[in-house]
């Protein structure tokens, strides 16, 4: 029981530092890249964030590689 709850505590605390980060890099305006694209008509808007897609997955990549040597 005591490794389960060390897992909910980590996994609780991952989260909240991810959803800090998203809040921080939302204020930076990170998530309004160009290459973006938003479409919006009447009250239905869609977000497809391409460009912030492939920076966060070239990012993770580096940072995958640097922890792997």
């Amino acid at each position: 029981m005591e490794d389960l709850a060390r897992l909910v505590i980590i996994t609780g605390g991952i989260l909240v530092l991810a959803g800090a980060a998203l809040l921080l890099l939302g204020k930076l305006g990170f998530g309004r890249l160009p290459g973006d694209i938003v479409l919006a008509k009447g009250g239905v808007r869609i977000y497809i964030p391409i460009a912030t897609s492939i920076l966060i997955s070239i990012l993770l990549t580096v940072i995958v590689k640097v922890l792997r040597k």
